[in-house]
């Protein structure tokens, strides 16, 4: 081999060598491109599901779950309607907004589409006070039903409990100094003491 098939064979190795790292790098900036779409993706999922749950329909639902569900939960017919197949009036049973949108929340986190830390972040314990008060309705619900009604709320509750009990005092960061926070009516909204 003389000096022009040395020359052409180091320069063919080299050419190698740069389409390699050319190639690597473009993968990489892809790589890091896709990390940025993903973030920007569940940061626009977060954002849209806080306007969804700040609703006003969605607000007055959650209301009603608080206030009165309970004593409508007591009136038999109103149960029956929970447990018949077939379409349940939202005007008449505004709870099932409620399980509409956490089954959503569920069905986001369960196939992935939000990041599981931030999410639960924000949402566990609202989720799992939620179905705490609703499983009565989802019972209900699955009396003539299967057990995939509102199986991705359920999943959700499951997911966001285990988060809330690893995280007991939420996930603020370690050794970050925390602010005072007085409440300058504490003293005086007190409970009495027993006895008194």
């Amino acid at each position: 081999m003389g000096f022009d098939g040395f020359a052409s064979g180091t320069l063919k190795t080299t050419l190698d060598i740069l389409t390699f790292v050319v190639v690597a790098g473009s993968a990489a900036v892809a790589l890091v491109q896709l990390r940025h779409l993903r973030a920007s993706n569940q940061l626009r999922a977060l954002l849209a599901l806080q306007n969804a749950f700040a609703e006003p329909q969605l607000q007055e639902a959650l209301r009603d779950v608080q206030t009165d569900l309970p004593q409508r939960l007591d009136e038999r017919a109103y149960r029956d309607e929970l447990a018949r197949r077939g379409f349940v009036d939202l005007r008449r049973h505004p709870e099932l907004r409620v399980c509409n949108f956490f089954d959503g929340l569920g069905a986001m986190l369960k196939c992935e589409l939000v990041d599981e830390k931030g999410f639960l972040e924000m949402f566990a314990r609202l989720a799992v006070w939620y179905w705490d008060r609703l499983v009565p309705v989802v019972a209900l619900m699955r009396r003539n039903r299967t057990a995939t009604e509102y199986h991705n709320f359920e999943y959700l509750a499951i997911r966001a409990a285990a988060w809330a009990q690893r995280h007991p005092a939420g996930e603020f960061p370690h050794g970050q100094a925390r602010l005072s926070v007085e409440d300058p009516w504490g003293g005086q909204d007190a409970p009495p003491p027993p006895g008194v």
